[in-house]
């Protein structure tokens, strides 16, 4: 599973991920539960939720052609560097009276992270090629955002109780500053282009030639509809999760330790990834693990004490995660890195509009039905994704041959070379046998 941190490039984008991802995690129980206490409001709870998803359903496929166009190396330490100043924002925004600062800065973070993500997303498999070390690669990815949610959940309840928020605001904000030195630290890549103008003409020609490429890839547009709807199901939950939390499990601490238990799964995701992800036919796997987030999402949303809600919880992190990083992990291997961040971007806007669909509808719904009810109706949802990926998703994903690592090119270019001898030298060797 560790075998991508191997390489230096990596291993710096994959470190500066994870402080990044730790200081805003910090901030998604603090946010949410800050606004929740002061305000007693579910929309205005939910707001801090929308204003997330907001930037992506705007910007995200123009996002994708910039990310296709520009150098990604640059790109994601401009990014970053802007998220941090996003956040340093909010400083201004937490007293009450002046949420609308607030959720500002919210959307401002978010839209850098409109750029961040699908360059993050192509720029993976351009470092560690598209063979067995992406699978490496996704991971650790999911190893950390396990390791993250597990830490942050609780130390965000704890640092939000005794130190407040401003104080988990500047820690956001200094991780994204780390996050933006990572990435500085690695390697220019060899032949790197240079940005090219962007204009209207130029982004609507670019985003046709990214539907084009979809289009011809059944796998890709399967995925992106069965992506869509299972997010639209736990997006509709997790607009709920902190309220969940404070009212009927014992209040934020205990929602923390919630957090930590979806952290606990993510991590146990990690190694099951890395030994189905290769061997296992995609859509069998995906079919299996949204029924098994589906089961989960009804058992925690029916919990009233913590000795249900935790094992619930393990479950939806471990499938859940698993059921979003199995798709991706196709879409990286099927598409071009050419249009990679072009298609990234598709799946990242529609995932923000059932995102966002989900946030806003999540506490109405609630309202009207009762948590139970709303739980019932997203695990509802969740099984038909796992129908659809069943019936839609070919069976058999053709990979396309991976591409050597940047840092390790020499080396595999022996290997290839030595490879090209071999059939001449089975050849060979099966003549002299006949002699």
């Amino acid at each position: 599973m560790f075998q991508a941190l191997r390489i230096r490039d990596f291993r710096l984008l994959w470190a500066g991920g994870v402080i990044s991802a730790l200081g805003t995690w910090l901030l998604v129980q603090a946010i949410p539960a800050h606004v929740l206490l002061v305000t007693g409001s579910l929309r205005d709870t939910g707001l801090t939720l929308a204003a997330q998803f907001l930037p992506v359903l705007v910007f995200g496929p123009a996002a994708g052609v910039v990310t296709d166009r520009w150098d990604r190396r640059r790109l994601m330490i401009a990014t970053s560097l802007f998220r941090a100043g996003a956040v340093a924002v909010m400083l201004l925004g937490v007293s009450p009276g002046r949420y609308w600062v607030l959720y500002a800065a919210l959307i401002a973070e978010s839209s850098g992270g409109v750029l961040y993500l699908p360059a993050w997303q192509a720029r993976t498999p351009a470092l560690v090629g598209t063979g067995t070390l992406l699978s490496s690669a996704n991971s650790l990815n999911a190893l950390a955002d396990g390791a993250v949610r597990l830490v942050g959940g609780p130390l965000g309840g704890i640092l939000l109780a005794s130190c407040g928020v401003r104080w988990l605001i500047c820690a956001d904000a200094l991780s994204y500053l780390v996050a933006a030195a990572a990435n500085a630290l690695t390697a220019r890549p060899a032949g790197t282009r240079a940005s090219r103008t962007t204009t209207i003409a130029g982004v609507v020609r670019d985003l046709a030639e990214g539907g084009r490429v979809l289009r011809a890839q059944p796998k890709a547009q399967a995925l992106l509809l069965v992506t869509v709807i299972f997010l639209a199901a736990n997006a509709s939950l997790s607009a709920m999760l902190i309220p969940l939390g404070i009212w009927r499990l014992g209040g934020s601490q205990n929602t923390g330790f919630v957090l930590s238990a979806l952290g606990v799964g993510f991590l146990l995701a990690a190694p099951l990834l890395r030994a189905l992800l290769d061997r296992v036919q995609p859509r069998s796997l995906l079919t299996a693990t949204l029924i098994a987030t589906a089961a989960g999402q009804f058992g925690l949303f029916t919990s009233t004490s913590l000795a249900t809600a935790l094992p619930a919880a393990v479950a939806i992190g471990a499938f859940g995660s698993m059921s979003e990083v199995i798709p991706k992990a196709v879409v990286q291997r099927v598409i071009p890195n050419a249009v990679l961040g072009r298609i990234s971007a598709i799946f990242l806007t529609g995932e923000a509009a059932v995102g966002l669909l989900g946030a806003v509808a999540g506490p109405f719904l609630a309202q009207a039905v009762h948590l139970t009810g709303l739980a019932a109706a997203a695990s509802l949802v969740t099984l038909a994704a796992a129908v659809l990926t069943c019936l839609t998703v070919p069976r058999q994903v053709r990979v396309r041959a991976a591409i050597p690592p940047a840092s390790s090119s020499g080396r595999r270019e022996r290997q290839l070379s030595i490879s090209r001898f071999k059939p001449y030298l089975k050849g060979f060797a099966a003549r002299v046998g006949r002699w």
